[in-house]
């Protein structure tokens, strides 16, 4: 069901911008695995996935630093760090996917209803090039404009630096925009931007869009279609 917490009427939408994991993958295992091989290896006892998807979101660095319970040490967070980027790296395509219905959504979406096509791009706090590397290995590429993660800006998300960017290059106005994401993070991210927000129910941190409600709520990649559609 689509809730709307606000009216979209007016400038018809020029930019959708989304978020990666959670949003338009399902990356949780891989990651998952991934941090447990970097606590194996560090001597430290692993953690339950359910734990391990509440860390997601803020990028790697702040998933290593809350998965080791935020260690004072730097240059230990440091080697974890490259430890669990290096892994992933590895393993980032094991068992990620796209969520059943995103290929047909961007398909709609990229399309309009009125055949005209718009722009879109994704921005994660992923670091960037695992990002491309997965939006290409799962046959999203075709649909975006640009893909820019955690590290392509000084600042990531919910700073408006890399929204505000893909609107410059987009020709976007901000009420001509709206991010589409699975967290709190991309609802501040696109009120902090100016733009409009729309949260998915079927991601990763759910529960955290009770808190900060976006613009328009859908629980599955249909309804995101039809709702922006």
């Amino acid at each position: 069901m689509v809730r709307s917490n606000r009216n979209l009427n007016g400038k018809p939408l020029k930019l959708l911008i989304f978020d990666l994991d959670g949003t338009l993958i399902d990356s949780r295992l891989d990651l998952v695995n991934s941090v447990n091989a970097m606590l194996r290896h560090f001597q430290r006892p692993e953690l339950p996935p359910e734990i391990i998807a509440t860390y997601v979101g803020d990028g790697a660095p702040m998933l290593i630093r809350r998965a080791l319970g935020d260690p004072q040490d730097e240059t230990f967070l440091g080697e974890a760090l490259g430890y669990f980027l290096s892994y992933y790296r590895v393993h980032k395509l094991d068992h990620t996917h796209a969520y059943p219905g995103v290929l047909e959504m961007l398909a709609a979406l990229r399309r309009g209803r009125d055949g005209s096509g718009r722009h879109m791009a994704v921005l994660s706090n992923k670091p960037v090039n695992p990002s491309r590397q997965i939006v290409e290995a799962l046959g999203l590429k075709p649909f975006f404009d640009q893909v820019y993660g955690g590290n392509s800006f000084p600042t990531k998300k919910p700073d408006p630096e890399g929204a505000r960017t893909l609107m410059a290059e987009a020709g976007a106005a901000p009420e001509e925009t709206i991010i589409v994401g699975d967290s709190s993070i991309d609802v501040l991210t696109g009120q902090n931007a100016g733009a409009w927000t729309c949260g998915v129910t079927y991601g990763f941190a759910p529960q955290t869009l009770q808190t900060l409600p976006p613009d328009l709520l859908v629980d599955s990649p249909q309804e995101l279609a039809q709702a922006l559609g």
